[in-house]
């Protein structure tokens, strides 16, 4: 491109022009004079005019920012708008011979940023008239840069924006454990390229930024007020909070309407175990877990807790028995004695059981090295631990037959763990009303995994609330899908018996695919060896056909009032009836279900079907939705299916998106430039978290759980072995022989 004095040419999205008089070049946006500011052209607020000369500068390729201004009472009556690229950057200057300047300069790390400054003259300015609106006092054009061309204008920072509608997507996949880079990502790939976006991943970091900044030390409370707030307003909502003498949180304990619903359903039998790096504090997450009428994990409630002492427990136990009126049944957990001591001062009527699989798991670092291996001594040990067939005398008969054999009456932990076998051999409390619903933490464990889909370390408590929040609604929904598959699906029958198809419509699906199987073999795989009456009742001998050995059953039925009674025990361990009873009813001619052992926690009607319907509002209003959110979701929802209806005819298509882009011219000419929610009120709206104006909580410090790594965790002898890198083998360094090194290698070469 040649300019010469007298001529003007094209250069990316502008004019160039050479200066007679000085030389230099300047260039002028190439904008169609309606879009361009004009001297007396009027507005009616400053932003209005800021807003026109953006999209100048914008069709001009270039960007501008806002400059001095000049005030009257507080009145804005002459404001300056001017190029990005106006001033120059200052350097500061550094003295080299002060000594102490250079081992200053030295310490620092400073990034090296270039400058976009050139110095450039363009302006606008806006001035205030006595009708209190502004025009166009002074307009200068000419830049003495390049303007960006069309395709690169998305690469200036005033074309990085992010919209609601993408800040709304960020934070709704940060609930998800999905980060900004991974959500603009995802959002570039959505979009179409990098260039529709209309931001970068810093932008969306810088999102994140802005959120933990907001935050910031008003973390605790703002977590503690919101869920005192649900408390207040929200019907049967709790929450119970613990401070310390310096106002830092040391405990907190909620549960809502649904989770109360649900324990006083499945409340007979919970477990809770502390799960760490859940949030940037290592307070340790504690989730109470029940097992549902669909045989599934349910949250009855959680907590958060700073410290892992029996004191902690306490105050967490009592708040649990404070929130539900009632303690369970059971209550299973592993060895840790803080929960051990607190179970025993506050759920006074509760049978504590011990994880069996926490123990056993123990079982091979302390018997050595040699006995982990052998498999005899498995395979006895594990006969009389894990099974409920058999009685107390005969566990302790057989568990003393096996420490005399392989010699181990002497082992300390060992001897430990019989003394208290009440608290974790199955034989001990087999008659227990369902004894055999939950023997170790594993739910417990699986829940704390399901919630480790959603949590990170590095939460914030506010962030923490809301993924969990995100987890129950997602756990929620699969219970209703449950719900929905048991009203709406029909099984295949395995036999031709009325109270088969009774049994459908009463049992949720698992249940009843569990009854179902039950069922089969008692009809195909199951005898009665002997029927005697005895008293009022008929007894029948059973016996198991395809159990090899198995011993033979005794049911007791008395026909009159329905009153049947097995000596296996599965109806008072699980709820359910067992093979050997429906065989008894097949061969009583029996066409009803026994109504009077039907236990509702397994039915289908167990949770009340209005709060299953209207879960979903109930998590609109958890969540803080604002009607604004609500019509957004709905005009997007609306668009995607008008798009989805019109993707297979081209036309129709193209018809659609013509109208669409005239909307957005329309709406551009008639609302101009809306006034920019302020940042502190956006992001409070993203959160659905206010800031609060003075802190009485404040996020723990300096907290030392088992969990927090903080103190490395003394390894065990097991561990340590099997972790253990094996030694590295002995290589010949010239042929690469294990068998021998270089001194000896027949390839050495001969010394000259």
């Amino acid at each position: 491109m040649e300019v010469t004095p007298e001529r003007s040419a094209r250069y990316g999205s502008g004019i160039v022009r050479k200066s007679p008089r000085t030389g230099k070049l300047s260039y002028i946006p190439d904008v169609n004079i309606s879009k361009r500011p004009q001297v007396g052209m009027r507005f009616r607020t400053v932003d209005e005019a800021y807003a026109f000369y953006e999209n100048y500068a914008k069709l001009g390729g270039f960007t501008i920012r806002k400059n001095t201004q000049k005030m009257i009472k507080g009145i804005v009556t002459l404001k300056y708008f001017t190029c990005s690229k106006e001033g120059k950057k200052t350097y500061q200057k550094i003295d080299t011979v002060n000594d102490m300047d250079v081992d200053n300069v030295k310490g620092k790390q400073c990034r090296t940023r270039p400058s976009i400054r050139t110095g450039c003259l363009a302006r606008l300015i806006v001035k205030r008239l006595d009708d209190m609106t502004y025009k166009i006092n002074s307009f200068y054009e000419e830049h003495n840069h390049t303007l960006v061309e069309e395709g690169d204008y998305q690469f200036l920072s005033a074309a990085r924006n992010l919209s609601v509608v993408q800040e709304d997507f960020i934070q709704n996949l940060s609930k998800l454990n999905i980060g900004p880079v991974q959500a603009f990502n995802i959002m570039r790939t959505h979009y179409g390229g990098f260039e529709e976006v209309g931001a970068t991943a810093v932008d969306c970091k810088n999102l994140k930024r802005d959120i933990n900044a907001y935050i910031g030390e008003h973390d605790a409370e703002m977590v503690v007020s919101r869920l005192m707030d649900k408390k207040r307003y929200l019907p049967d909502f709790s929450c119970e909070y613990l401070n310390d003498d310096k106002g830092e949180l040391r405990g907190l304990f909620w549960a809502d309407e649904e989770m109360k619903l649900n324990y006083m359903q499945f409340g007979d039998v919970i477990a809770f175990d502390s799960t760490f790096r859940s949030n940037k504090y290592d307070m340790v997450f504690v989730p109470f877990t029940g097992i549902d009428n669909h045989h599934k994990n349910v949250t009855f409630g959680a907590a958060l807790l700073a410290s892992e002492t029996a004191e902690s427990y306490n105050w967490l136990l009592s708040a649990f028995k404070k929130c539900y009126g009632r303690e369970p049944r059971v209550v299973a957990t592993d060895q840790d004695p803080a929960m051990k001591k607190a179970i025993r001062e506050v759920f006074t009527t509760s049978r504590h059981r011990l994880c069996m699989w926490h123990i056993m798991k123990k079982v091979a670092e302390k018997v050595g090295p040699t006995l982990k291996k052998d498999k005899s001594f498995r395979q006895r040990i594990c006969d009389i631990v894990w099974t409920d067939a058999i009685q107390p005398e005969d566990f302790e008969e057989k568990w003393k037959e096996i420490m005399s054999d392989f010699h181990l009456t002497g082992n300390k932990w060992l001897s430990d763990m019989y003394a208290i076998r009440n608290d974790w051999i199955p034989a001990y409390y087999r008659h227990e009303n369902m004894s055999g619903l939950m023997r170790t933490t594993s739910r417990s464990e699986s829940d704390n995994r399901f919630f480790g889909q959603f949590r990170s370390s590095s939460h914030t408590l506010v962030e923490f609330i809301s993924h969990f929040e995100t987890a129950i609604e997602s756990q929620r929904y699969k219970h209703r899908k449950n719900d929905h598959d048991t009203r709406n699906t029909t099984p295949d029958w395995v036999t031709d018996l009325n109270f088969e198809r009774e049994a459908n419509e009463i049992y949720t699906r698992n249940i009843f695919n569990d009854l179902q199987h039950e069922l089969l073999l008692g009809v195909t795989e199951s005898h009665s060896m002997n029927v005697e009456q005895v008293g009022e009742f008929i007894k029948f001998s059973i016996k198991d056909l395809d159990v090899e050995g198995s011993v033979l059953r005794e049911v007791l039925f008395r026909e009159d009032d329905m009153e049947i009674k097995c000596s296996c025990g599965r109806y008072e361990q699980y709820g359910v009836l067992c093979r050997h009873i429906f065989l008894v009813l097949k061969m009583s001619k029996v066409e009803t279900f026994p109504k009077k052992y039907v236990m509702r926690r397994w039915t289908r009607d167990a949770v009340p079907r209005k709060t299953v319907t209207s879960v979903k509002e109930n998590a609109e209003a958890n969540q803080t939705v604002d009607g604004v959110n609500k019509v957004v979701r709905e005009i997007m929802i609306g668009t995607e299916y008008i798009v989805d209806k019109l993707s297979k005819d081209m036309e129709k298509l193209a018809l659609y998106r013509d109208k669409v882009k005239g909307d957005i011219a329309q709406l551009d000419e008639i609302c101009g430039s809306s006034q920019p929610i302020q940042k502190k009120d956006r992001i409070a709206t993203l959160l659905g978290f206010k800031q609060p104006d003075k802190d009485t909580v404040r996020a723990p410090v300096g907290i030392r759980t088992k969990g927090c790594g903080f103190k490395k965790r003394i390894k065990s002898t097991f561990e340590q072995v099997s972790t253990k890198q094996p030694r590295k083998q002995r290589t010949c360094g010239i042929c690469g022989s294990h068998e021998h090194d270089k001194r000896k290698c027949d390839k050495k070469p001969e010394a000259s």
